[in-house]
């Protein structure tokens, strides 16, 4: 099936203004044009796309499919325009990054403004995903780095051990579980919790971990990031769930109580992917390095 840009482009006007006359205005065409080139997209589709009607038209369901992939294709076509165009204006490397939002919030602002700061002619594209779309995205080729934690086992990928954390239980001053010294995770499961946001990592991850328990977690309220979450455990809006790392930071300037989570699942080692056999770019091997050397990784483990 062979299928111009052009004919998508024009595609993607009929459907945004339900009209082959409209469509052939602003693509620039006559309409007998327009209607000869829609027939042909729907002979090598070998489906109807368009449902025809005096007042204009409509997309079937196989339509509505052809026009999500027409705007990803050439929403990936403007940005490949993009990055080629940077290269001509003295940018000499890019490195594309998926990371679970650990590692976004906690150390890869501070790693990458030092490395950026010594690297000036190369560009990171950093993206939060889940563990699973990281993984996936490090096999295909999507993203040069994935950084995940927990267990990862899979076939052609390379991994590489840089830190450990442990995720923790938040509480603010008073509560009744801060007198203990560590907590089965079934003890806190009944308190009001704060929550990130819905499809962070870690909100994917307790998910899961409800789902095997076959109980639901109360959540109060949802938050964007780490700190929020402990600025409300402080304000005594519930409790949370953080990494060590982030508790620790953000126990300086906020009244909030730390205890260790007595569970396997807690302990969260990190691990720097990238793909079996590849060829790693000089500037890419020096990210690499850089995320390994950060201080900030060391003791992140709870006491």
């Amino acid at each position: 099936m062979h299928i111009d840009l052009r004919d998508l482009r024009l595609f993607i006007h009929i459907a945004e203004s339900k009209s082959l006359t409209r469509a052939a205005e602003r693509s620039h065409l006559s309409l007998p044009a327009v209607s000869a080139r829609v027939k042909e997209l729907e002979a090598q589709a070998g489906v109807r796309l368009l449902y025809r009607a005096p007042r204009g038209v409509a997309l079937t369901p196989a339509g509505q499919t052809l026009l999500q992939h027409a705007r990803s294709i050439l929403a990936q076509v403007e940005h490949m325009k993009s990055d080629l165009q940077r290269y001509g204006e003295g940018v000499q490397g890019h490195i594309r990054l998926f990371a679970n939002t650990t590692a976004i919030t906690e150390f890869l602002p501070e790693v990458l403004a030092t490395f950026l700061a010594a690297h000036p002619q190369v560009d990171v594209d950093l993206q939060e995903r889940l563990t699973g779309e990281i993984i996936r995205g490090v096999l295909d080729g999507t993203t040069d780095l994935g950084i995940v934690s927990g267990p990862v086992d899979v076939d052609g990928l390379d991994k590489l051990h840089f830190s450990t954390d442990q995720l923790i239980l938040a509480l603010p001053p008073g509560h009744p579980l801060a007198q203990r010294e560590r907590l089965r995770f079934a003890e806190a499961m009944d308190y009001d919790y704060i929550g990130l946001h819905e499809g962070s990592t870690l909100a994917t991850f307790m998910d899961g971990l409800m789902q095997k328990s076959r109980h639901k977690l109360h959540i109060r309220v949802q938050v964007s990031n780490f700190e929020s979450v402990c600025r409300m455990v402080e304000a005594g809006v519930g409790i949370g769930i953080v990494p060590a790392s982030a508790a620790r930071r953000h126990s300086h300037t906020m009244k909030i109580v730390t205890r260790p989570l007595d569970e396997p699942w807690a302990l969260r080692e990190r691990y720097l992917l990238t793909r079996r056999g590849d060829s790693l770019p000089a500037f890419t091997l020096a990210l690499i390095e850089a995320i390994v050397a950060f201080p900030g990784h060391r003791d992140s483990r709870a006491a």
